[in-house]
């Protein structure tokens, strides 16, 4: 038990460490990004959340991938989200609304997606914030058009959650298999909102996010 507290103990000092507030200003600032500009296939690289279950999920995916397209509607873009875990592949769609470089969800939760500055010239950083209920969730997340990015990169995006004070970014392991496109996907938002709206599940979540974290990384 000892042994487990210091490494706890280390933790949270190594979270105190934090970029200073005036080289932030930059890192955080929201970019413009267009329509089209989001259209594609864009592979998950890491990222960091404070969402219940979001630190040992960030252990267990082996791949991820967006695909975003346009609808008949302007302001309106379709996302498929297939990811892999543990070996098996699943996928999900979902409608959003995308205006003034900023994404947007109200019903059955609200969620607000803008785009941070980064130097991968084919990279995508999201800072996402999610409200279900009395709940208020954030994540940081990079995806790229390739499979793997650079150590500049990663760093940048570390010193962003570091800005933002959130915990270090789990990073997927680059050598794995993209799940194939022809998975029949299911209703995203209604997925996503029965695991928000999960409150006894976010308790456990939490802890084994804390698990994962001490004895995993």
């Amino acid at each position: 038990m000892k042994c487990v507290a210091v490494v706890v103990l280390l933790s949270l000092l190594s979270l105190g460490h934090s970029t200073p507030l005036s080289s932030c200003d930059s890192l955080v600032k929201p970019i413009p990004i267009s329509n089209e500009d989001m259209l594609g296939r864009w592979l998950y690289i890491g990222g960091s959340s404070d969402l219940p279950g979001s630190r040992s999920l960030g252990h267990l995916l082996t791949s991820v991938w967006l695909d975003v397209t346009a609808t008949s509607q302007s302001n309106i873009l379709n996302l498929v989200q297939t990811q892999r875990i543990y070996g098996e592949c699943s996928s999900l769609t979902y409608n959003v609304t995308f205006e003034n470089s900023t994404m947007l969800i109200e019903q059955p939760f609200y969620l607000k997606e803008v785009y941070l500055a980064t130097d991968c010239s084919d990279c995508l950083v999201v800072y996402e914030k999610v409200i279900s209920g009395s709940d208020t969730f954030t994540s940081l997340l990079l995806f790229s058009r390739r499979k793997s990015v650079s150590t500049a990169d990663l760093v940048m995006l570390k010193r962003q959650a570091e800005c933002l004070r959130m915990p270090s970014p789990i990073m997927i392991d680059t050598n794995y298999e993209i799940c194939p496109d022809n998975i029949s996907p299911s209703e995203g938002l209604i997925a996503l909102n029965t695991l928000l709206e999960a409150k006894m599940g976010h308790r456990v979540a939490k802890l084994l996010d804390t698990l994962f974290d001490i004895f995993v990384n």
